[in-house]
């Protein structure tokens, strides 16, 4: 059975539910997840985990994401995005006296830590409900702001009224939100019209297959696109365990893994993965500091 990561190139106009049930039935396999939400407007990288690539979505989710976006100012809707009714329109002579060099300012001072608030059209959950349902029903909630971080923003093309930009973030960081921000601090609104992520947890979109592509695949040709598991979690540090270590966790026994495997030096990077002599993977473990021992995270062998 194959396990690993399939990088899909998501195309306009379907959910992200939609991606992972054609995926699932392309390779006819019972579980299918992924690692980060697209919503249907928007386009590009969306990493798919199959079979026991569902499990390491964990370690995923808080990477870092790269996404090129285009704002349209001077209109503002109700979702922050195209897909939203229109509620503001600002004067076009406003618009007239907004320059390049004004966009490019604004649009550089928005890197670096900041309080950002979650869209109250957004997958976020207040008792249970998503946060788009409730609004749908006239019941908006708007979160308390969260902490997020834009590592860098470059400009791509500035063709008023619309502004392209290639932002770096944190995991978190909603694009619809910047925005919406920007264009605050330009004084004339703005809402998101494109959205494309380029790089998500070491993918690029560059390595993705479109999902059209993938599905005119056959299903051998097909599982050739997963990508292993000990190579997606490649940015963790790794101990090769010989075949009666193996056994043993294959066998859920106990072992003092801190005896064999040096304590991680970053207490925010506490993961180790274990890898057999193949190079499949057969555990994560997380080191214990108070305890200064490692537990077993995931247990891959069958």
């Amino acid at each position: 059975m194959n396990h690993g990561i399939v990088a899909v190139d998501k195309p306009v106009g379907i959910s992200s539910a939609k991606v992972v049930a054609r995926v699932k039935r392309h390779f006819n396999v019972k579980k299918v997840g992924h690692t980060g939400t697209l919503d249907p407007f928007a386009t590009g990288l969306m990493l798919c985990g199959i079979n026991k690539g569902t499990r390491i979505s964990r370690f995923l989710l808080g990477g870092p994401k790269q996404y090129r976006a285009t704002l349209c100012l001077g209109v503002t809707t109700d979702t922050l995005d195209c897909t939203g009714q229109v509620e503001n329109r600002a004067d076009p002579s406003l618009l007239a006296r907004i320059t390049r060099q004004q966009v490019e300012e604004t649009v550089s001072s928005f890197v670096g830590r900041q309080l950002q608030h979650p869209p109250i059209y957004s997958a976020l959950k207040h008792n249970g409900q998503p946060l788009y349902k409730l609004a749908r029903q006239g019941k908006a909630v708007q979160k308390p702001p969260r902490e997020i971080e834009i590592f860098s923003i470059s400009m791509v093309n500035v063709e008023m009224p619309y502004v392209t930009i290639d932002v770096h973030s944190s995991a978190g960081t909603y694009i619809r939100s910047l925005a919406q921000d920007i264009g605050e601090k330009l004084g004339c609104g703005a809402h998101l019209t494109a959205l494309r992520r380029t790089y998500s947890c070491g993918f690029s979109v560059d390595r993705a297959i479109p999902l059209s592509d993938l599905e005119s695949m056959d299903r051998e040709e097909a599982l050739l696109r997963i990508v292993p598991m000990a190579e997606v979690l490649s940015f963790m540090p790794g101990f090769e365990a010989d075949g009666d270590m193996l056994r043993k966790i294959g066998c859920g026994q106990n072992i003092s893994l801190e005896k064999r495997i040096a304590p991680p030096t970053d207490p925010g990077a506490p993961f180790v993965k274990i890898i057999g002599p193949d190079g499949a993977l057969a555990a994560v473990v997380e080191y214990d500091f108070e305890a200064d021992k490692y537990n077993y995270c995931c247990v891959f062998i069958d």
